[in-house]
């Protein structure tokens, strides 16, 4: 089934109080704020100090472009990025979606969530997090609309997360780290090659969110009525919300008026500005005070796991140094963030099919795109449930799937992204100059991480 055509329609205006959309970039902050936030930038400035911290920035920042050129073609259309690649060939929207799917098929994402909580309260992770899974299905089922839902969670985890770090800069983070910090933010070029390039290259591809992720931006920003996106409506419960996500008219375009540029200046520059500030200097806030906190307390300390089972060293080492209660917060806010982190994979995994499978294979179907959308949420609570309680370890040929695809869709959808905004929008706002030498960039450097990844598990495989 082909797509519709766009719809021709003004722009519309933007708020005149800007500022009270800002949240997109802050879910994008704070649902990529997980594994590798927490777990895999403090073991590095455990082992090799904070030498390596330019390397964060430069992931960071190469994902601000991404996000931003997401953001684009969505602002413009209202349309997904995602849907959008479908306008080239109608089944690469189903192919990145799919990926998505089996990147997140295993559920690692809230077990670790769970481990955490037992630090704490013991029991066994594999039931907790079952108990974590159904709640956040039933979160998503239940609330009216689902982005603001989300946002609240994203704000709240955010905040909980700035005061243990607070606490931490305040009592557990000492002078030398200080002195450390500027020179690993500005020593381009100081790599710690002794982790291995593989691990190096992976902290810097996906430091912030990565992955699928980043696409969702488009269903982010549209939910929240960004640019064209108010003309759509939102993702909402099936069980008590009142609108309904359909696709009746959902991709549009406006023609390059005086006004309507003056629109689309005002508009791009308000996005631009929200995902610098929530997402860009969130993120890079906090990975370097959680590698900060790491440095202070664990610098040089000998084979750490690039587990869970870090934060629970680091935690005991926050409780000799600071005091037990210390230990306890560091990881009960680490389980409750790592959980919203694990509600947003949820959310975006199922958000990304739910509006490719809509939009271009049941356009003419009765189910709307919430009720797909639930339907996701719930086949994914039930197949992670179902791993978990049969006790099964992480199958290696899903292992090999889930460590290939991370970098391999991020090489693609950089180079559709390309195509997209170079072809699919009127000439006075396509991609061009710097940012279009930032996707050739991008494309290059995560085709690299692609193929050495790949590499790599072929050899695990057949090894």
């Amino acid at each position: 089934m082909s797509l519709q055509p766009l719809v021709v329609r003004d722009l519309p205006d933007p708020p005149r109080n800007l500022w009270r959309i800002v949240g997109p970039g802050i879910v994008a902050a704070g649902v990529g704020l997980s594994s590798g936030e927490f777990i895999l930038w403090p073991f590095i400035a455990s082992q090799a100090g904070l030498i390596f911290l330019w390397g964060a920035v430069l992931g960071v920042v190469t994902q601000f472009f991404l996000n931003m050129e997401i953001e684009r073609y969505t602002l413009a259309t209202g349309e997904t990025a995602l849907t959008g690649f479908n306008r080239f060939w109608k089944h690469w929207g189903l192919v990145l979606a799919i990926m998505v799917y089996f990147a997140n098929l295993w559920p690692g994402w809230v077990l670790s969530a769970s481990t955490l909580a037992t630090y704490i309260f013991g029991g066994n992770a594999r039931y907790i997090a079952i108990c974590a899974l159904v709640i956040i299905g039933a979160s998503l089922t239940l609330a009216p609309v689902v982005y603001v839902a989300l946002e609240r969670l994203i704000f709240f985890k955010v905040a909980a997360v700035g005061v243990v770090v607070a606490l931490g800069v305040a009592f557990a983070i000492h002078a030398e780290t200080w002195r450390a910090l500027p020179g690993g933010l500005v020593g381009v070029g100081n790599v710690p090659w002794q982790l291995g390039f593989a691990l190096l290259l992976g902290a810097v591809a996906f430091a912030g969110a990565g992955g699928g992720q980043n696409l969702c931006q488009s269903n982010w920003i549209r939910d929240k009525g960004f640019g064209m996106g108010q003309y759509v409506p939102r993702l909402v419960s099936t069980v008590t919300g009142q609108e309904h996500a359909v696709h009746s008219v959902s991709a549009f375009i406006f023609e390059p008026t005086d006004a309507n540029m003056a629109r689309w200046d005002r508009w791009w520059r308000f996005a631009n500005v929200e995902q610098f500030v929530t997402f860009v200097l969130v993120t890079v806030a906090t990975i370097c005070l959680t590698s900060m906190l790491a440095h202070s307390t664990l610098y040089g300390t000998p084979e750490l796991p690039q587990t869970v089972a870090f934060l629970q060293i680091e935690g005991r080492r926050l409780q000799e140094i600071v005091g037990t209660w210390f230990g306890v917060l560091f990881w009960g806010v680490g389980s409750f963030s790592l959980f919203a982190s694990s509600m947003g994979i949820a959310d975006y995994t199922s958000r990304l099919a739910a509006d490719i499978l809509k939009s271009t294979y049941l356009r003419s179907s009765r189910v709307s795109e919430s009720q797909l959308y639930f339907r996701l949420v719930w086949g994914l609570v039930a197949l992670g449930s179902l791993i978990l309680l049969i006790g099964m370890d992480q199958p290696l040929v899903l292992l090999v799937i889930s460590a290939s695809v991370g970098g391999t869709m991020m090489c693609l959808y950089s180079f559709l992204l390309l195509v997209l905004n170079r072809r699919g929008l009127p000439e006075a706002i396509r991609v061009r100059s710097y940012r279009a030498a930032v996707l050739v960039w991008s494309t290059a450097f995560f085709g690299l991480l692609a193929i050495l990844t790949i590499w790599q598990q072929v050899q695990r495989l057949v090894g």
